[in-house]
């Protein structure tokens, strides 16, 4: 999964990326700081993966990870060209989900593009942007589109489609706001347009405010309002907080989040909602060579899921053996499952459940 971060200049976007993903990235109080996208990788926390390699003391064990981008800040008129410009546009497209940082706090010491803060504002202006984007790539595909047509009358609905995608960006609303048929679905994503893209707005907030409780901060409670209506995700963030989690390791890391009231990191916080967001799930695989999460879709079934481990076992898919990870841990181990009877056998048709523990059988 690859999340793009996105935000206008110094509203504490680069400050979060390098809290979460500890690449280092360069943070400054001015605007445009962040030229080339910067990339971190991260693992996914799973406690499972942990007890399941206290189980077979493996040899390896690899977990899910996420690719953060934080992309350089937008300013009014990227789209044709202002501030960095259509060059970090192209970069979004690229990314599975947005985290869209908005900035959520008063600081006379830290300037502001527009000169005041104003969430909803700044929220519109990248939306804004990235609909601008949209909308060229969306008319060049319509122009092609109607040359097709003059030999292939079947494009008619592909046409109809993208009219209508058209006239809501238009609106100055986003693609991901309308509804799309099973058919229309495989266009949409094959034109890959930004607004398209589910957003998690991390409305970073000062640190003060988020220890005190965010109930009160209007700015946070106008980008919860606005995220409802286009069935958005909001995370309330202190990217300063973050910061000081991101230098502390083990029972030290703990001690905070517990001092903070806090139950778990923004970077824990920011993972759920995005395997939320894109309906994703995790599976597993144990034994002694290796302990290892696969992240695949919500409703995968068995063969799908065991082609994301190589495509000969969809190929030659026989059966699944599965046992749910709760009931493993239970009986202590696989064999004790096994004489219960919690390792079933499934077939073709199975669809998977997160946490399943799978052992494929394939012939090829």
């Amino acid at each position: 999964m690859k999340l793009g971060i996105v935000g206008l200049p110094n509203v504490g976007k680069s400050t979060l990326f390098n809290a979460i993903t500890k690449a280092g990235a360069e943070s400054a109080n001015y605007p445009f700081c962040t030229i080339e996208p910067n990339v971190g990788v991260v693992d996914v926390p799973d406690e499972r993966i942990d007890r399941l390699a206290d189980m077979y003391h493996p040899k390896k064990v690899t977990r899910a990870y996420i690719e953060f981008v934080d992309i350089a800040g937008l300013v009014k008129g990227a789209s044709r060209g202002e501030g960095l410009g259509n060059k970090f546009l192209s970069h979004i497209r690229e990314v599975d989900a947005i985290v869209h940082v908005v900035r959520c706090f008063e600081d006379e010491n830290i300037t502001h593009v527009e000169g005041s803060v104003d969430p909803i504002r700044d929220i519109e202006t990248i939306n804004l942007e990235l609909i601008f984007s949209d909308l060229e790539v969306l008319e060049r595909r319509i122009d092609r589109t109607k040359k097709a047509m003059k030999g292939d009358k079947s494009l008619a609905a592909e046409l109809e489609l993208l009219e209508r995608v058209k006239a809501v960006l238009e609106d100055g609303k986003p693609a991901r706001s309308l509804d799309y048929s099973e058919e229309e679905a495989p266009i949409m994503k094959e034109i890959a347009l930004i607004s398209m893209k589910p957003v998690i707005y991390a409305a970073n907030v000062a640190e003060d405010d988020f220890v005190k409780g965010i109930e009160n901060n209007d700015f946070v409670n106008r980008v919860k309002a606005l995220a409802e209506t286009e069935n958005s995700e909001v995370m309330p963030v202190s990217a300063k907080i973050e910061e000081e989690i991101s230098e502390l390791d083990g029972d030290e890391k703990k001690m905070f989040l517990e001092e903070m009231g806090l139950s778990e990191s923004g970077l824990d916080r920011l993972i759920k909602a995005s395997y939320r967001l894109l309906g994703l799930i995790s599976y597993l695989t144990a034994g002694e060579p290796e302990v290892r999460a696969w992240t695949i879709t919500a409703g995968t079934k068995a063969p799908q899921a065991a082609g994301k481990i190589h495509s000969d076992f969809e190929r030659g898919f026989i059966r699944a053996e599965v046992v749910a990870y709760d009931d493993l841990m239970a009986c202590g181990s696989m064999n004790a499952a096994k004489e219960k009877g919690l390792v079933r056998s499934e077939g073709k048709d199975y669809v998977m459940k997160d946490g399943d523990i799978v052992l494929f059988r394939f012939n090829v």
